[in-house]
């Protein structure tokens, strides 16, 4: 079980983590929940059911890692798509900051429980509904740092040519982190499928 989750009875899964990589998912959870941005609240005194219906920005995010994690629906061509874009991401982005939240929340959380067993690491136990919370939330990890990385999804060759980054590099830490997150990820969706 150490390094990769199992899968568990009732669709969960369990992951052996000592307190180092405890320490550095919960420091890439928060750091997550900073970049998304604090949540929109209802401000005290008003209607809860108001900000259930209020819209979002009609702009991309500016830092490229948010634009990664909020893409455009329909791409920057012309006009009319860049008009439809706009209006898509006016009436969904605040729901998707939302459970990008939600997800990093029960990241910190499920790590906040866990309780130190012998040799100062612990096994964390997820429910399924935490399975598919924690997957989110990898996957927005790697999204981010890939993106602060510059790794491209067109042909896999920047991500290969990371194992090859030498330990002097200052993004080795990053990209150490980018790889072990990939590893939890498809250990994670592996426990998953039937």
């Amino acid at each position: 079980m150490a390094g990769h989750f199992e899968a568990t009875p009732g669709g969960g899964a369990a992951v052996a983590l000592d307190e180092v990589e405890t320490a550095i998912l919960r420091s890439l959870a928060v750091q997550l929940l900073e970049l998304i941005g604090p949540g929109d609240e209802p401000a005290e005194g008003e209607d809860p059911l108001a900000a259930l219906f209020s819209e979002g920005p009609s702009e991309p995010p500016s830092d490229p890692a948010l634009a990664r994690l909020f893409p455009e629906a329909y791409g920057d061509q012309d006009k009319e798509l860049r008009e439809a874009s706009a209006e898509f991401r006016r009436f969904t982005e605040n729901d998707l900051r939302t459970r990008k939240r939600d997800d990093a929340l029960a990241v910190v959380r499920t790590l906040d429980s866990l309780s130190p067993a012998g040799g100062g690491g612990a096994v964390l136990r997820l429910t399924s509904e935490e399975c598919r919370q924690w997957l989110g939330s990898l996957n927005d990890l790697r999204l981010t740092i890939g993106t602060r990385l510059e790794v491209s999804d067109e042909d896999g060759a920047d991500e290969s040519s990371l194992y090859r980054l030498p330990d002097s590099d200052p993004r080795k830490p990053m990209v150490m982190a980018y790889l072990w997150l990939g590893a939890l990820q498809e250990t994670l969706v592996e426990t998953l499928m039937p």
